[in-house]
């Protein structure tokens, strides 16, 4: 049924994200008339195949962020057709036969697990459930790691820890974090989060006062003083790539991993958030503020220029975290991120 539904909506009109209805996306020059869907395919990926916006790939298929919340509905094996005439994709279906033998078989029923997502699912699955900043002063509060016997405070994978302001109805999974750097803006100076830099997994063996935790996986070393916190259950795939409805203009402030440039598929922090309009699904533009030449004593500065595109993914309230979906230079810090 599910499967069905979705075909009925590829036969939607066109409707457009906001108005003015948006200039229809081109083709590229070297477009194919056809592809089938192979598994590690994205929405977004299919539609690079065939237009030189592949973000706008709802628009091909005659989607709306209203109409459709959920943009699971392309499988393995399914044909995409190009309409060069009317410039869409579809999922085309076989004709009919005159004469159909029924016999008795298998059903095979596609589920949302085999759907291809609408950009690459495992760049971002390890964010969706960790914590990535501490707005304002929630951080102070989290359960802190006290340490562990016998005068431990270094801590690794299957090591029991101690841990004080669990709350009483503590669930049994927990991440741990670090405090790092403040996040500020740039143009403002306002402090707009503290990051959080992920460390591990622990599960709560007991609780009190003083709670006691295994660490069940480690990515760096646990210390004494380190935080807790439970996982989010942000889910995965369901995101609809749209340009913001109004200007947002912000910058690059943070390149996940403590690096000061990136490149495609890095995850990268911006200093715009959900009080600036930005939300999961926000597509931005990435830019390079232009360089200041000087020629026979007199300065010339270039125009800005824009060399790539962004995937918003998590939102809080004063930043928001991206993936770098196309580039054509590394990713620096204080590069402006602008509404399409």
């Amino acid at each position: 049924m599910r499967r069905i539904i979705s075909l009925i909506c590829f036969l939607l009109p066109v409707v457009a994200w906001a108005a003015p209805t948006p200039a229809k996306p081109q083709l590229r020059a070297d477009a194919p008339d056809q592809h089938v869907v192979v598994k590690g395919d994205t929405l977004w990926g299919i539609a690079n195949k065939f237009f030189q916006d592949p973000w706008r790939w709802p628009y091909l298929w005659g989607m709306n962020k209203d109409s459709i919340r959920d943009p699971h509905w392309i499988y393995p094996g399914d044909r995409i057709v190009l309409d060069r005439r009317q410039g869409v994709l579809t999922v085309a279906t076989e004709p009919a036969r005159n004469t159909v033998r029924l016999e008795p078989q298998p059903r095979i029923v596609a589920t949302d697990h085999d759907a291809i997502p609408s950009i690459p699912a495992d760049a971002i699955e390890p964010f969706l459930s960790r914590p990535l900043v501490a707005e304002n002063a929630a951080g102070t509060s989290a359960p802190t790691v006290l340490g562990g016997r016998e005068g431990r405070v270094i801590f690794g994978e299957h090591d029991t820890i101690f841990a004080t302001g669990l709350p009483p109805d503590a669930g049994k999974r927990w991440l741990i974090y670090r405090p790092g750097k403040t996040f500020v803006d740039p143009q403002s100076g306002e402090t707009l989060g503290i990051e959080s830099i992920y460390l591990g997994a622990a599960e709560l063996q007991s609780g009190g006062e003083i709670g006691s935790l295994v660490i069940t996986h480690s990515a760096q070393e646990v210390y004494q003083g380190d935080r807790l916190v439970p996982p989010t259950t942000t889910p995965i795939g369901a995101y609809l790539p749209h340009a913001p409805e109004r200007s947002i203009n912000g910058q690059v402030i943070s390149v996940l991993g403590g690096v000061s440039r990136a490149g495609q598929n890095s995850v990268i922090t911006l200093s715009k958030g959900r009080r600036d309009g930005v939300e999961p699904g926000h597509v931005l533009a990435l830019y390079r503020k232009g360089e200041t030449l000087r020629n026979a004593g007199k300065a010339y500065v270039l125009p800005d220029e824009r060399y790539g595109l962004v995937f918003v993914f998590r939102v809080f309230d004063r930043v928001a975290y991206a993936l770098v979906m196309e580039t054509r230079l590394p990713v620096q810090l204080l590069d402006d991120v602008q509404t399409p």
